[in-house]
C-alpha cells in the first residue's frame, strides 16, 4: 500500500496500517531527528529515538492534520521535531534557572550546555519573527535546517522553482543573521 494512504489510515486509527507504515517512514524520521538534534548544539540531551517516537505519536494522534503525500508528512514531522526540541530546551532552561533548585559545581561543559539552550530559544524566537515577515522563507529554513531537505524537495513541496528556494534561503539567512546580531548585547 502507498505510504500516503497508510498515513491517512493510521491517522484514522487503523492499527494494521500503522504497523505497515512504521517501517516505511522510520529511517527517514530518524535521519530528520538526527539532523535536528545535531543542529541544536552540544547542550541537547534528547535522544534521536525519543524525538522520533514523540513526533510520530504527535503526528499520528492529531486529528486535524492531513498529508498531501509522503514528502509533506516528512516536512510536517521536521517542524514538529523543531517544536519538541524547543519545548525540551525551554523546560531544561527553566530548570537550570532555579526550577528545581539543585546546587551544582559550574564547569565549562555546564556553561556550554546552558548557552546552547539559550541559542535554541533565540533561534526559535528568530524563526517566529521571520515567519511574520516572510512565511515561505521561514518554512524553507525549517525544511532545510531541521528537516535536512534538499532545495529540489522543498521546491516540490512548496510548488516553487529551485531558484526561488535558493533566493528565499539566502534572504532568510541574511534576515536571521541581522535579527540575531541586533538582539545580542555589544
Amino acid at each position: 500500500m502507498d505510504a500516503t494512504l497508510l498515513l491517512e489510515e493510521a491517522r484514522s486509527g487503523n492499527e494494521e496500517a500503522l504497523q505497515q507504515l512504521i517501517p516505511l517512514v522510520y529511517d527517514e524520521l530518524r535521519r530528520i531527528a538526527s539532523a535536528n538534534l545535531r543542529s541544536s548544539g552540544p547542550g541537547q540531551t534528547m535522544l534521536t529515538t525519543d524525538l522520533v517516537h514523540e513526533s510520530f505519536l504527535k503526528l499520528i494522534g492529531s486529528r486535524n492534520l492531513s498529508w498531501q503525500n509522503r514528502l509533506h508528512f516528512f516536512s510536517i514531522a521536521a517542524v514538529s521535531m523543531r517544536q519538541i526540541i524547543v519545548d525540551h530546551a525551554r523546560a531544561r532552561r527553566a530548570d537550570k534557572r532555579g526550577g528545581t533548585s539543585i546546587r551544582v559545581t559550574m564547569d565549562d561543559d555546564l556553561l556550554a550546555a546552558d548557552q546552547s539552550l539559550d541559542d535554541i530559544a533565540e533561534l526559535d524566537e528568530a524563526l517566529s519573527a521571520l515567519e511574520k515577515a516572510d512565511a515561505r522563507s521561514a518554512r524553507i529554513v525549517e525544511f532545510r535546517f531541521f528537516g535536512g531537505m534538499t532545495n529540489e524537495e522543498i521546491a516540490e513541496l512548496l510548488n516553487v522553482s529551485s531558484r526561488t528556494v535558493i533566493r528565499d534561503w539566502e534572504f532568510a539567512r541574511a534576515w536571521l543573521y541581522r535579527f540575531l546580531t541586533n538582539k545580542r548585547p555589544d
